[in-house]
């Protein structure tokens, strides 16, 4: 750990909230004088700026939502004038409309250094070749991967995602040691690879996987196809993009870079502050953030807090992989039902089937139907139709003792679920709620 590295993150707890409560003072005077909805829902709680003395009293300030982005859409939220915006990034929200983030020249460098101490938390510098397979462009995982890798003085090699023959065929050629995709296309990347019969040309030590949940057994599969050792991140464009969190060496959850963001787990009904440990809804407020700075964010991610120190010696809080979102979560004849539940049980099963699933909701007569499609294994393909048979009921059972609720599973041929080069669509809802 570099030094100023070692100063930042292994700061004791007293000096983390003294820091955090400095930077968020001036982050709320900042935005009452120049975000207009922050300053009207100060106003209608009755608060001034000068209420806000410390972190202790950050449960004060209003929530804020990804409904207020599109609200404000482009630049309403913004906190400095768009000729201090040197980049702006976007994803499309479900209504079509883009989420726009906009970054000062000092949010870039704060954003790089922040990618940049997840980077060398996993041993990577300056010898190294890190393959960003990242889309680029407005999706701000191609940029962020990037600029935290040339702060660590390692070598970039730009591919962005897409055309996966040329990928393989890159890490091998350029002798690529490190990868930075979402996790599904690692895994599809990973069986390309074995297809081709490259998979012991490969050079990758450390893979950076992000932009969508995935399970532990998802984690040693491509560890397993691709012979590196899988690391999860976590980041949002709204907060800044891939980096406000990432595991270390012992990846036992995500430090949370506390000196830009202070995380909170609210209970998601009530809006009440949890204790750490306890499951909620996760929020975070941005305390260094110039030009696109959001104050109690809520991410509609459901996870825990960790505050008991790292065996790494890092002393920022960590957070458990979000276990699903709210706003994600499937209601399927009044059973509350998360995707991350059922690929569990899917990546528990073994080698008979692959990580490929597709979960496909529709309504009919005014029932609805739940099917979970599973790619078999070749082996399975090449078995009797009884041993299918037999898998599915056991399959079904498995997600019933999970779920409390009974799917309609389907083993289907191999290869015959669409792969996805950036995030992989799992689920398929065709009611009109």
């Amino acid at each position: 750990m570099a030094m100023w590295q070692k100063e930042i993150e292994t700061m004791p707890r007293e000096e983390i909230k003294k820091l955090q409560s400095e930077r968020l003072v001036w982050q709320v005077k900042r935005m009452y004088e120049n975000v207009e909805l922050f300053r009207r829902r100060m106003d209608e709680k009755g608060l001034k700026p000068s209420d806000i003395t410390s972190v202790d009293d950050l449960p004060k300030l209003p929530f804020s939502y990804k409904q207020d982005l599109r609200d404000w859409y482009p630049y309403g939220l913004f906190a400095v004038p768009t000729h201090d915006i040197v980049r702006v990034h976007a994803s499309s929200g479900t209504t079509g409309k883009k989420i726009v983030v906009g970054y000062t020249e000092k949010d870039i460098k704060d954003w790089d250094d922040c990618v940049a101490r997840m980077m060398t938390a996993l041993g990577l510098g300056k010898d190294d070749f890190v393959q960003v397979s990242y889309g680029y462009g407005l999706f701000t995982g191609g940029l962020g991967a990037h600029g935290g890798a040339t702060a660590i003085g390692a070598t970039v090699i730009p591919m962005s995602s897409g055309n996966t023959h040329n990928q393989i065929q890159t890490m091998v050629d350029f002798g690529s040691t490190a990868l930075c995709c979402t996790p599904s296309y690692a895994l599809y990347l990973g069986e390309s690879a074995e297809e081709l019969g490259v998979t012991d040309k490969l050079q990758l030590k450390a893979g950076i996987f992000g932009a969508e949940p995935w399970t532990e057994d998802m984690r040693h599969a491509i560890e397993d196809k691709l012979g590196l050792k899988a690391y999860d991140i976590y980041g949002l464009s709204e907060i800044m993009g891939p980096g406000v969190a990432c595991e270390c060496e012992y990846q036992a959850g995500m430090h949370v870079w506390e000196d830009m963001f202070i995380p909170e787990i609210i209970d998601p009904d009530t809006g009440e502050v949890l204790p750490y440990g306890e499951q909620g809804e996760l929020v975070f407020t941005t305390i260094t953030k110039e030009g696109f700075p959001l104050i109690r964010y809520r991410t509609r991610d459901i996870c825990q807090l960790i505050a008991e120190p790292c065996k790494c010696g890092r002393t920022h809080i960590r957070m458990k992989k979000p276990c699903g979102r709210s706003d994600d979560m499937l209601i399927i004849r009044g059973v509350n039902v998360f995707p991350s539940q059922i690929e569990e049980v899917l990546m528990s099963i073994g080698g008979d089937i692959t990580p490929n699933y597709q979960i496909v909701v529709d309504r009919v007569n005014n029932t609805d139907t739940f099917d979970v499609n599973v790619e078999m294994s070749e082996s399975l393909f090449a078995d009797d139709v009884k041993s299918i048979e037999k898998l599915e009921k056991s399959i079904t059972q498995k997600l019933r003792d999970v779920l409390g609720i009974g799917a309609n599973v389907h083993l289907v041929n191999p290869k015959s679920i669409q792969r996805s080069e950036g995030k992989a669509k799992r689920v398929i809802d065709n009611r009109k709620l």
